[in-house]
């Protein structure tokens, strides 16, 4: 089932509504470039290590694209947490995951922002965020991620990476993907990493991302 708990302060609500102005632009662009596709194939070679019940965040879920192939590939039940700054984004999550969420899993929509996340230290099994710490200080939402997640809990990071493609993306969303020294420097300073995945150059979510699978000590 899916439910929704939207709540949000008006400085965070101004924030996010560049991502309201893009949520159906966002959406389409990445259904149509076989982002979802290329994702649900990497997440079933290679099982993310969760227990039945896991408490998992999609930090910066955006129209819930990342949720949907979690829903697809997760194999026991779990309770998936979508957090975005954009309200038009989550709605449209919510709909698309009403369509498809049975009754083995349940998903959350909370509306916050990834550098003040309104959950309790230690609350996530599980998190996985893709697009959203391109938009913020890369220590500073790292360090937020690592709080809400319990000790020997796993992150699962899809940073952008330098390519021509990344840089069309960069105009239209208007973000500004960090150095791939300064992703791994602050992954190394806030969790372990476990692997550390290139797609194949054929797969389209290997135009722009790779995978980072770390864990917090």
């Amino acid at each position: 089932m899916a439910e929704n708990n939207t709540s949000v302060t008006g400085s965070e609500s101004r924030a996010g509504s560049f991502y309201d102005s893009i949520a159906g632009l966002y959406n389409l662009t990445f259904k149509f470039n076989g982002y979802q596709r290329s994702l649900r194939r990497y997440l079933r070679r290679n099982p993310l290590p969760l227990r039945r019940g896991a408490r998992i965040l999609d930090a910066g879920s955006g129209t819930g694209l990342l949720t949907l192939t979690l829903l697809d590939a997760l194999e026991n039940p779990s309770h998936i947490t979508a957090v975005d700054l954009s309200a038009s984004s989550l709605e449209t999550a919510r709909k698309s995951v009403q369509e498809v969420v049975g009754a083995r899993h349940t998903v959350d929509f909370v509306q916050g922002n990834v550098l003040s996340l309104p959950f309790e230290d230690d609350s996530f099994d599980f998190i996985v965020t893709s697009g959203a710490l391109e938009y913020v200080p890369l220590s500073a939402g790292f360090e937020e991620l690592a709080r809400v997640l319990v000790p020997r809990g796993f992150l699962l990071h899809l940073p952008v990476k330098p390519s021509l493609a990344s840089r069309v993306l960069e105009i239209m969303f208007h973000f500004k993907a960090h150095p791939p020294t300064e992703v791994a420097e602050n992954t190394n300073r806030y969790f372990r990493v476990v692997r550390h995945d290139e797609f194949p150059p054929f797969d389209p979510i290997g135009w722009t991302k790779t995978a980072v699978i770390a864990q917090k000590e």
